[in-house]
Protein backbone atom coordinates (compact mmCIF):
# COMPACT_ATOMS: atom_id res chain seq x y z
CA UNK A 1 0.00 0.00 0.00
CA UNK A 2 1.30 3.61 -0.84
CA UNK A 3 0.91 6.58 1.52
CA UNK A 4 0.75 10.25 -0.57
CA UNK A 5 2.01 12.50 2.19
CA UNK A 6 1.15 16.48 0.59
CA UNK A 7 4.03 18.78 2.27
CA UNK A 8 2.42 21.68 0.30
CA UNK A 9 -1.06 21.71 -1.35
CA UNK A 10 -4.77 22.99 -0.93
CA UNK A 11 -5.35 20.72 1.90
CA UNK A 12 -1.51 19.00 3.59
CA UNK A 13 -2.13 15.73 5.09
CA UNK A 14 -1.29 11.68 3.93
CA UNK A 15 -3.50 10.20 1.59
CA UNK A 16 -4.18 6.74 0.36
CA UNK A 17 -4.91 7.20 -3.34
CA UNK A 18 -3.43 8.86 -6.04
CA UNK A 19 -6.57 10.10 -7.17
CA UNK A 20 -7.36 12.22 -3.48
CA UNK A 21 -3.94 12.75 -3.77
CA UNK A 22 -4.53 14.49 -7.23
CA UNK A 23 -6.95 17.19 -5.90
CA UNK A 24 -4.84 18.49 -3.64
CA UNK A 25 -1.72 18.74 -5.93
CA UNK A 26 -2.82 19.53 -9.46
CA UNK A 27 -2.09 23.12 -10.66
CA UNK A 28 -1.56 24.30 -7.38
CA UNK A 29 1.77 26.81 -7.52
CA UNK A 30 4.75 25.24 -5.54
CA UNK A 31 2.82 21.73 -4.32
CA UNK A 32 5.28 19.55 -2.54
CA UNK A 33 4.13 15.69 -2.28
CA UNK A 34 5.89 12.73 -1.83
CA UNK A 35 4.87 8.80 -2.13
CA UNK A 36 5.39 5.98 0.37
CA UNK A 37 5.72 2.63 0.96
CA UNK A 38 5.46 2.90 4.88
CA UNK A 39 3.07 5.53 6.84
CA UNK A 40 5.99 6.35 9.37
CA UNK A 41 7.96 7.45 6.44
CA UNK A 42 4.68 9.59 4.93
CA UNK A 43 4.84 11.02 8.73
CA UNK A 44 8.17 11.99 8.99
CA UNK A 45 8.44 13.92 5.60
CA UNK A 46 5.86 16.14 7.37
CA UNK A 47 7.54 16.59 10.11
CA UNK A 48 5.36 14.58 12.21
CA UNK A 49 6.66 14.01 15.90
CA UNK A 50 6.95 9.88 17.14
CA UNK A 51 8.42 11.26 20.47
CA UNK A 52 7.50 9.24 23.50
CA UNK A 53 6.49 11.98 25.11
CA UNK A 54 3.49 12.79 22.59
CA UNK A 55 0.67 10.70 23.59
CA UNK A 56 -1.45 9.03 21.64
CA UNK A 57 -4.11 11.37 20.47
CA UNK A 58 -0.95 13.62 19.26
CA UNK A 59 -0.28 10.89 17.05
CA UNK A 60 -3.62 10.81 14.56
CA UNK A 61 -3.30 10.67 10.90
CA UNK A 62 -4.13 13.85 8.73
CA UNK A 63 -6.84 12.27 6.70
CA UNK A 64 -9.55 14.01 4.11
CA UNK A 65 -13.09 14.85 5.49
CA UNK A 66 -11.18 16.96 8.40
CA UNK A 67 -11.56 20.40 9.12
CA UNK A 68 -7.70 21.25 9.87
CA UNK A 69 -6.94 24.16 12.32
CA UNK A 70 -3.47 25.39 12.36
CA UNK A 71 -2.78 27.98 15.40
CA UNK A 72 -0.09 29.56 16.93
CA UNK A 73 1.35 32.16 18.96
CA UNK A 74 4.43 34.11 19.91
CA UNK A 75 6.07 37.76 21.54
CA UNK A 76 8.85 39.69 21.45
CA UNK A 77 10.59 40.98 23.77
CA UNK A 78 13.43 44.60 23.14
CA UNK A 79 16.03 44.12 26.09
CA UNK A 80 14.14 41.50 28.36
CA UNK A 81 17.03 39.62 30.23
CA UNK A 82 16.72 36.15 31.10
CA UNK A 83 14.09 35.66 34.33
CA UNK A 84 13.18 39.05 33.97
CA UNK A 85 9.18 39.27 33.12
CA UNK A 86 7.40 40.41 29.88
CA UNK A 87 7.41 44.35 29.30
CA UNK A 88 4.04 46.18 28.81
CA UNK A 89 5.18 47.53 25.78
CA UNK A 90 6.29 44.15 23.89
CA UNK A 91 4.63 42.42 21.59
CA UNK A 92 2.77 39.70 21.12
CA UNK A 93 0.33 38.38 18.39
CA UNK A 94 -1.33 35.39 17.56
CA UNK A 95 -3.24 33.63 14.21
CA UNK A 96 -4.91 30.62 13.21
CA UNK A 97 -5.86 28.94 9.84
CA UNK A 98 -8.02 26.62 8.95
CA UNK A 99 -8.98 24.20 5.77
CA UNK A 100 -12.58 23.12 5.68
CA UNK A 101 -12.94 19.52 4.34
CA UNK A 102 -14.60 19.60 0.61
CA UNK A 103 -13.86 23.25 0.44
CA UNK A 104 -11.54 25.76 -1.39
CA UNK A 105 -11.01 27.70 0.94
CA UNK A 106 -8.40 28.81 3.13
CA UNK A 107 -9.82 31.22 6.70
CA UNK A 108 -6.62 32.82 8.62
CA UNK A 109 -6.56 34.82 11.22
CA UNK A 110 -4.82 37.09 13.64
CA UNK A 111 -4.50 39.80 16.12
CA UNK A 112 -2.31 41.71 18.67
CA UNK A 113 -1.40 42.24 22.18
CA UNK A 114 1.10 44.13 24.46
CA UNK A 115 2.59 43.29 27.34
CA UNK A 116 1.34 39.25 26.29
CA UNK A 117 3.34 36.33 27.30
CA UNK A 118 3.63 33.61 23.56
CA UNK A 119 1.78 31.02 26.11
CA UNK A 120 -1.14 33.41 25.93
CA UNK A 121 -1.32 33.93 22.25
CA UNK A 122 -1.36 30.24 22.02
CA UNK A 123 -4.12 29.71 23.84
CA UNK A 124 -5.85 32.97 21.71
CA UNK A 125 -4.82 31.32 18.67
CA UNK A 126 -7.56 28.44 19.74
CA UNK A 127 -10.02 30.23 21.42
CA UNK A 128 -10.14 32.82 18.33
CA UNK A 129 -10.00 29.27 15.78
CA UNK A 130 -12.80 27.44 17.76
CA UNK A 131 -15.04 30.68 18.46
CA UNK A 132 -14.96 31.05 14.63
CA UNK A 133 -16.12 27.50 13.89
CA UNK A 134 -19.10 27.70 16.33
CA UNK A 135 -20.00 30.74 14.51
CA UNK A 136 -20.48 29.41 11.38
CA UNK A 137 -21.98 26.15 12.92
CA UNK A 138 -19.09 23.79 12.21
CA UNK A 139 -19.16 21.82 15.56
CA UNK A 140 -20.25 18.51 14.62
CA UNK A 141 -17.78 18.18 11.61
CA UNK A 142 -14.34 16.23 12.42
CA UNK A 143 -11.66 18.86 13.81
CA UNK A 144 -7.93 18.50 13.93
CA UNK A 145 -6.28 20.74 15.81
CA UNK A 146 -2.03 21.14 14.49
CA UNK A 147 0.00 23.29 17.05
CA UNK A 148 3.19 23.40 18.13
CA UNK A 149 2.69 24.59 21.47
CA UNK A 150 2.66 21.25 24.08
CA UNK A 151 1.53 23.55 27.18
CA UNK A 152 -1.93 24.38 25.32
CA UNK A 153 -1.94 20.63 23.98
CA UNK A 154 -0.91 18.85 27.47
CA UNK A 155 -3.77 20.80 29.03
CA UNK A 156 -6.51 19.47 26.80
CA UNK A 157 -4.87 15.82 26.16
CA UNK A 158 -3.63 15.10 29.70
CA UNK A 159 -6.52 16.38 31.48
CA UNK A 160 -4.91 19.38 33.30
CA UNK A 161 -7.70 21.52 32.20
CA UNK A 162 -9.93 19.18 33.78
CA UNK A 163 -8.10 19.03 37.08
CA UNK A 164 -7.83 23.08 37.38
CA UNK A 165 -11.96 23.27 36.46
CA UNK A 166 -12.46 21.04 39.46
CA UNK A 167 -10.14 23.31 41.63
CA UNK A 168 -11.95 26.70 40.78
CA UNK A 169 -9.57 27.71 37.77
CA UNK A 170 -6.59 27.13 40.11
CA UNK A 171 -3.48 25.02 39.88
CA UNK A 172 -2.53 22.72 43.20
CA UNK A 173 0.91 25.03 43.60
CA UNK A 174 -1.44 28.21 43.52
CA UNK A 175 -3.16 30.64 41.09
CA UNK A 176 -3.94 29.81 37.33
CA UNK A 177 -1.98 31.86 34.73
CA UNK A 178 -4.68 32.88 31.80
CA UNK A 179 -7.11 30.99 33.89
CA UNK A 180 -10.03 33.83 31.98
CA UNK A 181 -8.74 32.23 28.18
CA UNK A 182 -8.87 28.63 29.47
CA UNK A 183 -12.27 28.75 30.99
CA UNK A 184 -13.40 30.59 27.52
CA UNK A 185 -11.54 27.37 25.73
CA UNK A 186 -13.19 25.07 28.16
CA UNK A 187 -16.57 26.19 27.12
CA UNK A 188 -15.79 26.00 23.32
CA UNK A 189 -13.91 22.72 23.40
CA UNK A 190 -17.76 20.79 25.30
CA UNK A 191 -18.96 22.01 21.94
CA UNK A 192 -16.97 19.58 19.71
CA UNK A 193 -17.37 15.96 20.11
CA UNK A 194 -15.04 15.22 17.37
CA UNK A 195 -12.46 17.35 17.81
CA UNK A 196 -8.72 16.03 18.28
CA UNK A 197 -5.09 17.40 18.34
CA UNK A 198 -1.53 16.95 16.93
CA UNK A 199 1.91 18.11 17.83
CA UNK A 200 4.06 19.32 15.22
CA UNK A 201 7.50 20.86 15.31
CA UNK A 202 7.46 24.74 15.10
CA UNK A 203 9.29 26.70 12.69
CA UNK A 204 9.87 23.53 10.59
CA UNK A 205 8.47 22.17 6.97
CA UNK A 206 4.97 22.34 8.18
CA UNK A 207 3.71 24.25 5.60
CA UNK A 208 0.46 25.07 7.95
CA UNK A 209 2.31 25.74 10.91
CA UNK A 210 4.92 28.48 8.96
CA UNK A 211 1.67 29.93 7.79
CA UNK A 212 0.34 30.82 11.25
CA UNK A 213 3.58 31.78 12.06
CA UNK A 214 4.54 34.15 9.33
CA UNK A 215 0.92 35.69 9.54
CA UNK A 216 1.60 36.65 13.59
CA UNK A 217 4.93 38.04 12.79
CA UNK A 218 3.30 40.19 10.46
CA UNK A 219 0.63 41.27 12.61
CA UNK A 220 3.64 42.02 15.25
CA UNK A 221 5.70 44.04 12.65
CA UNK A 222 2.52 46.03 12.49
CA UNK A 223 2.71 47.02 15.55
CA UNK A 224 4.45 50.07 17.25
CA UNK A 225 7.11 49.88 20.21
CA UNK A 226 4.57 51.20 22.98
CA UNK A 227 1.86 50.48 25.26
CA UNK A 228 -1.64 50.98 23.47
CA UNK A 229 -4.08 49.92 21.47
CA UNK A 230 -2.99 46.66 19.39
CA UNK A 231 -4.44 46.49 15.42
CA UNK A 232 -7.67 45.51 14.53
CA UNK A 233 -8.14 41.46 14.57
CA UNK A 234 -8.53 40.55 10.91
CA UNK A 235 -9.91 36.98 9.45
CA UNK A 236 -9.50 36.53 5.81
CA UNK A 237 -11.12 33.78 3.61
CA UNK A 238 -8.90 32.81 0.73
CA UNK A 239 -9.59 31.00 -2.54
CA UNK A 240 -7.42 28.31 -2.42
CA UNK A 241 -6.22 28.14 -6.61
CA UNK A 242 -7.67 25.85 -9.24
CA UNK A 243 -6.74 23.75 -11.80
CA UNK A 244 -7.66 26.89 -14.21
CA UNK A 245 -7.45 30.25 -12.33
CA UNK A 246 -5.29 31.97 -10.29
CA UNK A 247 -5.46 32.17 -6.67
CA UNK A 248 -7.67 35.35 -5.48
CA UNK A 249 -8.35 36.68 -2.46
CA UNK A 250 -12.45 37.24 -1.12
CA UNK A 251 -11.32 40.99 -0.91
CA UNK A 252 -10.76 40.98 -4.89
CA UNK A 253 -13.82 41.34 -6.63
CA UNK A 254 -14.93 38.39 -8.89
CA UNK A 255 -15.91 40.25 -11.61
CA UNK A 256 -14.38 43.27 -13.90
CA UNK A 257 -16.67 46.05 -13.02
CA UNK A 258 -19.16 47.57 -15.71
CA UNK A 259 -18.08 50.31 -17.39
CA UNK A 260 -20.33 52.90 -16.79
CA UNK A 261 -22.01 54.26 -20.38
CA UNK A 262 -21.48 58.08 -21.33
CA UNK A 263 -24.36 59.79 -21.51
CA UNK A 264 -25.29 61.26 -24.74
CA UNK A 265 -25.67 65.05 -24.34
CA UNK A 266 -27.20 66.69 -27.53
CA UNK A 267 -26.32 70.52 -28.42
CA UNK A 268 -29.48 71.86 -29.23
CA UNK A 269 -28.24 75.03 -30.24
CA UNK A 270 -26.37 73.19 -33.56
CA UNK A 271 -29.39 72.31 -34.17
CA UNK A 272 -31.26 74.53 -37.37
CA UNK A 273 -35.01 74.84 -36.86
CA UNK A 274 -36.93 73.09 -40.03
CA UNK A 275 -38.84 75.37 -41.80
CA UNK A 276 -42.74 74.96 -41.56
CA UNK A 277 -44.51 73.79 -44.55
CA UNK A 278 -46.06 76.68 -46.33
CA UNK A 279 -50.08 77.01 -45.59
CA UNK A 280 -50.95 78.12 -49.42
CA UNK A 281 -50.08 77.88 -52.96
CA UNK A 282 -48.43 80.59 -55.18
CA UNK A 283 -50.13 82.13 -57.83
CA UNK A 284 -48.07 80.13 -59.93
CA UNK A 285 -48.46 76.98 -58.83
CA UNK A 286 -52.23 77.25 -57.99
CA UNK A 287 -52.34 78.04 -62.19
CA UNK A 288 -50.41 75.03 -62.52
CA UNK A 289 -52.72 72.44 -60.59
CA UNK A 290 -56.12 74.02 -62.51
CA UNK A 291 -54.35 73.32 -65.66
CA UNK A 292 -53.73 69.53 -64.38
CA UNK A 293 -57.27 69.21 -63.19
CA UNK A 294 -58.60 70.93 -66.03
CA UNK A 295 -56.46 67.70 -68.26
CA UNK A 296 -57.60 65.36 -65.56
CA UNK A 297 -62.01 65.97 -66.13
CA UNK A 298 -61.38 65.89 -70.09
CA UNK A 299 -59.68 62.03 -69.71
CA UNK A 300 -62.99 61.64 -67.30
CA UNK A 301 -61.26 61.24 -64.45
CA UNK A 302 -63.52 64.35 -62.13
CA UNK A 303 -66.99 63.34 -63.46
CA UNK A 304 -69.19 64.42 -60.65
CA UNK A 305 -71.11 61.04 -60.76
CA UNK A 306 -67.93 59.24 -59.87
CA UNK A 307 -67.32 57.94 -56.57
Amino acid sequence: MKYYAVKKGRKTGIYTNWPDTQKQVSGFSGAQYKSFGLRQDAEDYLGVSHSKEDSQQLDLPIVPGQILVYTDGGSRSHGNRPGEHVKADDKAAWAFAIQLADDEKQITGTGGEYGATNNRMEIMALVRALSFLVAHDHQQEPILVVSDSRYVLNAITKKWLASWKRRGWKRSAGPLVNAELWQQLDGLLRQFPKINFKWTKGHADNSGNVLVDELLNQTMDAMKHQEGDAPDENVTVKSLPTDSEPQKTASESTQRPERKKRPIKLDTDDIKPVHEAPTHLSPTTEKSVHDIEESLKQLGLFDDDQH
